[in-house]
């Protein structure tokens, strides 16, 4: 299986898709242990959720699973929330705090997957991104995640529905953080918030560039929004999904219109 999957677009959107896939190699999923073969903290069928949503927009999505390399993790290793608790470039626990491998990988192994997963992911997205600039003048990186809406672990409370990081503001230009916070706060039945818990990822914070015209902003959502249950086995709720989607249709439609504005940006 290829680490990486590209559907391409003629939309200066391009969605990042780091954390859906669920492939593991063998050698690898013989390494885990029971708990770290349930997969849990998968980013469950976000790639479904946003399927369709905006015309032409270009996807970059890893097949591979966060437990074998995270793709959204500072490839040197260096913590995204320096004194919180996370995972790492290569989780040894879930988002629980529970061990995961039977054998953990050594500084080996990682590297070895850093070559095979992490590098060709980046260099993917990387290529999508200049392809998209070269031709609108700006690119948007929409960086799509989910996570379970109750994890003590890695946070006191329950998450709100719509969680967007920019980095406090720093990797994006300004409209495209209040237009996405604007309709998050808008949606009725919805709780939404800005740079607390996750205030964009490596992925974000990397690509985020607005005085290059690389724009960057993460939108983490609730699980509970569109699954069933925050639990296995993990189900798609089409009826949730339909109630969902019409804001997140709003959000990248309004995005892809702000090519006057953003082509000045340098």
């Amino acid at each position: 299986m290829t680490p990486v999957e590209v559907t391409r677009g003629d939309s200066p959107i391009v969605l990042g898709l780091p954390h859906t896939g669920t492939h593991v190699p063998d050698e690898i999923f013989a390494a885990l242990n029971e708990r770290g073969r349930g997969l849990d903290d998968t980013d469950w069928h976000i790639h479904t959720l946003y399927d369709g949503l905006l015309p032409d927009v270009t996807s970059v999505r890893a097949t591979f699973h966060r437990y074998v390399i995270d793709a959204n993790r500072d490839p040197s290793g260096v913590s995204l929330y320096p004194g919180q608790n996370t995972t790492g470039l290569v989780p040894l626990t879930d988002f629980d705090g529970h061990n995961i491998w039977t054998i953990a990988p050594d500084d080996t192994a990682v590297k070895a997957r850093q070559a095979a997963f992490h590098t060709p992911y980046h260099a993917a997205l990387q290529a999508e991104l200049d392809r998209v600039r070269a031709t609108h003048g700006f690119a948007i990186l929409y960086d799509c995640h989910s996570i379970r809406s109750d994890i003590p672990f890695l946070f006191e409370g329950i998450l709100p529905d719509f969680n967007i990081g920019t980095n406090l503001g720093t990797t994006c230009a300004p409209e495209i953080e209040s237009i996405t916070q604007d309709i998050c706060a808008n949606a009725p039945g919805y709780s939404s918030i800005t740079n607390e818990r996750f205030k964009g990822g490596w992925t974000t914070r990397h690509y985020g560039r607005p005085s290059e015209g690389l724009h960057a902003i993460q939108m983490e959502l609730a699980q509970s929004t569109y699954l069933t249950a925050e639990k296995a086995p993990w189900t798609y709720d089409n009826t949730k999904a339909a109630k969902l989607r019409p804001h997140l249709v709003s959000i990248l439609t309004k995005l892809a219109d702000l090519a006057p504005t953003l082509k000045g940006v340098s």
